[in-house]
């Protein structure tokens, strides 16, 4: 099929032709005939990289009348970077349209400026916030607009934007076509449709939150200490690397790309705490490949559109299961093969069981190169690059003298010995002192402590629960034991340094050599934490995991006198407080509070909590809370 066949204007099929456009994508050869008609209600669910915007946006150019000063088309995208790129795809779809003005208004810019631009606008691209914002002061005109996209819906949701699209929606004519893209399909997607749309035409390109076949998922399992370590492996012997690093945290994000900085790396951050110059000048670079890594949030990453991505490394997992798919995506994309690598620590194989059950692909277990490996992988690496560099004559002429003097007592194998080694040397000594970095992870499928336990009536929660590293993401789910023979401990991090349960029992387990058994409950609050151990294990824990490192930070810790009974609510009671409240039974509020009231963090959705696969406002892969902050909005608080 030929985009001539799709039935668009003459005028949209030469812009097509200069784009160099050859033949319709799957997603575009489904959309684009159904969107071209007057009543045309759309939801199509593909991952990125498979011409979505072209699939709405050249009907949407299509669609319109350039001889209406009016607003008549809007899209809605979460991020800066994503609006400013659909409207510069949306310019060259118009090109030959001269009355066809499209205009990008997002947060972080002039909006006087945008303001003025908006007037004789005929199509939209908006962050939802700013938008709102624009229709507040009456400056953004929405009476005429006959159609609506919500590209990339299932990450709007995510970041909390629910509330402003429906208003948005609801500002626009009922009269409408609504066309929503998604990689995923969330129920709150789905909800969409349901309010908004009429007999909606859905088109999924694979299976729902399908992973894209060519990408190569690998995970790899090291000990929590050789995290960073097992990073710089993986893009060592990957020395053509063009990729993304995605971090859980705002603070992980920037230690970590410190680090590689550090190390000679060619790496930049990407988080929230950024200015707009700066995120604007580390994109630019990333786009024009003079920056090779980009170290990420979930949540700044949203909207990286670029090409010829080769790896995406997941650091650490994600707190929601549908953000690996969205990571994941970046990389093979238009086609492309890519790959994407994840570190695990030794307790997380469960994480990726879920990934594959939702994703519908399994991974290989990757192995950590060795020294040896990595060496013989940058040696070719150099000499290729050494054959391929153009010798420029003329300038290097006068230096030739002195250059075979200075090399007139060696021999020609000496020479490329001593000139290689300039580089084999700084690769073996670093590796070989630092050893195989692999650990002994579970088997897969086999049944344990953290195991399936569906014939608990628990669908597939392991006794860890398939929740991920969240606030409380990793904090084991396990009957009321008797205090006694417990000592509690206070830990001198808490959230904002990073810390999290999981991530705080990895640590005391691998310096203490102990296992999860050994270790009771474990709270994480904003600014200290405390755990309880084993009365037989507390010098062993004070001796060895005082003064351990966690992401850049010394931990510090010391027994307390605290009982738990201190803490809030109890275990149990109805409504009432407690630390695993829910709808009802158990406890009333806390930080698995569902639709309870008591507590001190129940509330009408769990607005702090509400752990599990499906609670979008909690976070987590069916995790036990979500950020600090809670709410809809403040899912990647730290991100």
């Amino acid at each position: 099929m030929t985009f001539s066949e799709l039935g668009l204007r003459d005028e949209v099929l030469k812009s097509i032709n200069d784009l160099g456009f050859e033949a319709p994508t799957p997603i575009q050869q489904k959309a684009i005939p159904h969107l071209l008609q007057s009543e045309s209600d759309f939801v199509g669910l593909a991952q990125t990289g498979t011409g979505k915007t072209a699939a709405f946006g050249l009907p949407l150019v299509n669609n319109v009348n350039p001889n209406i000063f009016l607003p008549q088309g809007l899209v809605i995208c979460p991020t800066r970077e994503l609006c400013l790129q659909i409207a510069k795809d949306l310019e060259n779809y118009a090109k030959y349209d001269k009355n066809t003005s499209i205009v990008a208004v997002y947060g972080g810019a002039d909006i006087r400026r945008q303001i003025t631009q908006l007037k004789g606008a005929t199509i939209i691209v908006a962050t939802p916030g700013r938008l709102v914002d624009l229709i507040n002061r009456k400056a953004a005109n929405l009476s005429e607009v006959g159609f609506v996209v919500l590209d990339e819906a299932d990450e709007m949701l995510n970041m909390g934007f629910k509330e402003d699209i429906d208003m948005i929606l609801q500002k626009t004519p009922e009269t409408k076509n609504v066309w929503l893209f998604s990689a995923t399909m969330p129920k709150e997607v789905a909800q969409i449709s349901k309010n908004y749309m009429t007999d909606p035409l859905e088109v999924s390109i694979g299976h729902k939150n399908q992973s894209n076949e060519n990408i190569e998922h690998i995970y790899y399992s090291v000990k929590e200490k050789d995290r960073y370590a097992a990073l710089k492996r993986l893009i060592d012997v990957n020395p053509d690397i063009f990729g993304l690093v995605f971090c859980r945290t705002r603070h992980e994000t920037q230690s970590v790309a410190e680090k590689l900085g550090k190390d000679g790396y060619n790496a930049e951050p990407l988080h929230g705490d950024l200015s707009q110059a700066q995120r604007d000048n580390v994109m630019k670079r990333f786009r024009d490949r003079t920056l090779q890594l980009l170290v990420a949030t979930d949540v700044a990453a949203r909207g990286i559109d670029v090409d010829d991505i080769t790896h995406v490394i997941n650091y650490q997992l994600p707190d929601d299961i549908e953000n690996y798919t969205h990571r994941s995506g970046r990389t093979a994309r238009a086609g492309k093969k890519g790959q994407s690598l994840v570190l695990i620590n030794t307790r997380e194989n469960f994480k990726i069981r879920a990934i594959e059950k939702q994703i519908r692909t399994d991974f290989k277990v990757g192995v950590i190169p060795s020294s040896e490996e990595i060496c013989g992988v940058q040696l070719t690496s150099l000499i290729s690059k050494i054959k391929e560099t153009e010798v420029m004559e003329k300038d290097i002429e006068k230096f030739i003298p002195q250059i075979m003097n200075d090399f007139a007592d060696l021999s020609k194998e000496e020479v490329i010995k001593k000139f290689i080694s300039v580089e084999f040397n700084r690769f073996i000594e670093y590796y070989e002192r630092a050893g195989d970095l692999n650990a002994a992870s579970e088997k897969r499928g086999e049944r344990s402590e953290r195991g399936e336990r569906s014939d608990r009536g628990r669908g597939e929660r392991s006794e860890r629960g398939d929740r991920f590293g969240s606030d409380r993401g990793e904090r084991r789910e396990r009957p009321a034991r008797n205090e006694e023979g417990k000592t509690r401990f206070f830990v001198s991090l808490g959230k904002r340094d990073g810390l999290n349960p999981g991530g705080l029992l990895r640590v005391i387990c691998d310096e203490a050599g102990l296992t999860s058994s050994n270790i009771g409950k474990i709270d994480v609050l904003p600014s200290f934490s405390f755990f309880e151990a084993d009365d037989q294990h507390a010098d062993n824990i004070i001796s060895k995991v005082n003064g351990a490192n966690y992401e850049g930070n010394t931990i510090s810790i010391e027994i307390t006198k605290k009982k738990a009974e201190a803490r809030t609510g109890g275990r149990s009671g109805g409504f009432g407080g407690g630390d695993r409240g829910g709808f009802s039974g158990r406890s009333g509020g806390g930080d698995r509070g569902g639709f309870s009231r008591g507590g001190d963090r129940g509330g009408d959705r769990g607005s702090r909590s509400g752990g599990g696969f499906k609670a979008k406002s909690g976070g987590g892969y069916g995790s036990a809370s979500g950020s600090s902050e809670g709410g809809s909005r403040r899912r990647f608080s730290k991100s």
